[in-house]
């Protein structure tokens, strides 16, 4: 196996090292801004497989956060589509880095709407620690927090990766706890890559990876994104060929539209999955 071996190994659960995301847990005052921006930012979002458009969806949300900026909706989406800009519309690491940058910089904005959150943050408590004070309202700023730190983490290396693994373990068990099916059974999925993607010495489970994954399929078989991950981390960890390409071909068959407010990501995934069948070779040993 070649250089995207070792790329899939760790699932890009935390981050890091060499500086910090940038970002504070500060929420502004509210500003003047035009009462349409968030309904032209929602037009504009069904547009996100267009990287202009997200661009522009992105550019109208930050608008109408200004008017109410203690909106968690609006703030999530934003983070969200940094997450998404950076996974599906940018190629090289130097920009991927840079715009999960600024989503984690946003999901500290999401996350600080909780004032007991903040506060702990304030009163010097680890964002790990103030994870108590987390709710099920909160889900969306943590779970698109977790994600971009942990796609920001993996471009800055292990020792990035293992600095920020408790903070990023502890919004995902939270999801857990409260909510295990949001987002297309989003919990499930990560950790069903975060078994797989562990070094044997520290917690690596095989078992526990295909359960999980297996898990959110049941739960959510029209999100295709979790089938590509349990091809690249699950079947190229145990180098399960067969697995790997019925899982990828599903994919590849599937109907990208069969659920509209997913679509988007859906042929993202897609993509992911043909790259994926062109690299079968460097994966697997025969």
């Amino acid at each position: 196996m070649k250089s995207f071996t070792s790329a899939l190994l760790i699932v890009g659960l935390v981050a890091g090292c060499s500086k910090k995301p940038s970002g504070s847990y500060d929420v502004p005052d509210a500003v003047s801004a035009s009462s349409s921006a968030a309904a032209e930012a929602d037009a504009l979002w069904e547009q996100r497989g267009d990287k202009a458009s997200l661009q522009q969806a992105l550019s109208k949300y930050e608008e109408a956060y200004q008017a109410d900026p203690r909106n968690r909706e609006i703030a999530a989406q934003i983070v969200r589509g940094y997450y998404f800009l950076g996974d599906v519309h940018e190629s090289d690491d130097a920009a991927k880095e840079q715009t999960w940058d600024t989503a984690i910089a946003w999901g500290k904005k999401c996350l600080a709407i909780n004032e007991d959150f903040k506060a702990a943050v304030e009163s010097g408590k680890s964002e790990e620690e103030a994870a108590d004070t987390l709710t099920a309202d909160d889900i969306p700023c943590m779970y698109w927090t977790a994600t971009s730190l942990g796609k920001w983490a993996r471009i800055k290396g292990l020792a990035t990766l293992l600095k920020h693994k408790p903070t990023v373990f502890k919004f995902i068990t939270q999801i857990t706890e409260q909510d295990p099916t949001y987002f297309h059974s989003a919990a499930d999925r990560y950790w069903g890559a975060y078994y797989a993607a562990l070094p044997s010495f520290a917690g690596q489970d095989l078992g526990l990876s295909v359960e999980h994954f297996d898990k959110s399929i049941a739960a959510a078989p029209d999100y295709l994104g979790t089938r590509v991950l349990k091809a690249s981390y699950w079947a190229v960890k145990t180098q399960n060929k067969p697995a790997f390409e019925t899982l990828l071909n599903e994919v590849l068959s599937a109907d990208a539209a069969m659920t509209p407010e997913i679509q988007p990501e859906n042929e993202a995934e897609q993509d992911k999955a043909r790259a994926l069948l062109a690299q079968k070779d460097d994966l697997f040993a025969d």
